[in-house]
């Protein structure tokens, strides 16, 4: 009977942890840039002297969903979708790491940020005069108009630090940021060289590639799957319990 409760009881356990990987999917289904997590049940077999039966399940996160998601067009200056598989790099307090979100932003000092962390340009955090007015071309250069000034006046202030991922491909952090996934040897580079092809649209936003109506889907199966663990708990708890009243009357 205990082989049965504990891997019904490490199931529901693990539903619960799904469910929560899910909920944050359907949480970022309007979150620009956003890459659905995977995850995935597997079982696992307990290691220990007299434990060959049991096993327990596991949730596990393959990665994550990179395919692309919807481009609106937004119209807004600072606004850029960027094409292909090309990402975007920003300054994080452990170092670089990579984004797909586009909606840029200026703070009070003229950095150009993405929800607070600097963008990375040629020779670091992108910073622009106050108050200019600034545009994005296509291969990520920024331009700025000083307010009052002629439109020749215009000049360049930096350039987005685009890369395209190698073979490896990207890890998402715990911060929802990605990084360079390690190699055969468990070496991870620390730096992605600029990708001078990579193009984005400005005036445009890389929607969120997290598909509410399947989200919601798999968040009722693994409600449903917790349910149907529990309930093989009490089954396997009410036998146990019939059980020990029949040894009791012999």
């Amino acid at each position: 009977m205990d082989r049965i409760i504990y891997t019904a009881m490490s199931g529901a356990q693990q539903s619960m942890d799904h469910q929560a990987i899910i909920a944050n999917n359907l949480a970022n289904a309007s979150t620009p840039g956003f890459r659905a997590e995977l995850q995935a049940l597997r079982a696992v077999p307990i290691q220990g002297e007299g434990l060959p039966t049991r096993s327990v399940v596991a949730v596990t996160t393959p990665g994550s969903d990179f395919t692309p998601g919807p481009i609106s067009t937004t119209g807004r200056d600072l606004d850029v979708a960027i094409s292909g598989d090309g990402w975007l790099a920003v300054q994080t307090e452990d170092g670089e790491a990579y984004t797909r979100r586009g909606d840029l932003q200026i703070d009070a000092n003229g950095v150009v940020n993405v929800l607070g962390r600097p963008v990375i340009g040629d020779n670091g955090p992108i910073v622009v005069p106050l108050g200019a007015q600034v545009s994005i071309g296509s291969d990520g250069t920024l331009s700025a108009l000083i307010p009052g000034g002629e439109p020749v006046t215009r000049g360049p202030a930096g350039q987005l630090k685009l890369v395209t991922p190698g073979p490896e491909g990207l890890v998402r952090g715990e911060d929802g940021l990605f990084r360079p996934a390690p190699n055969a040897n468990g070496v991870a580079p620390g730096v992605l060289q600029a990708d001078e092809t990579v193009r984005v649209i400005s005036g445009a936003l890389e929607g969120s590639n997290v598909s509410i109506t399947q989200t919601m889907v798999a968040m009722i199966d693994s409600a449903r799957r917790y349910d149907m663990q529990m309930k093989t708990i009490e089954s396997v708890d009410e036998n146990s319990q019939r059980a020990n009243n029949l040894l009791s009357l012999s």
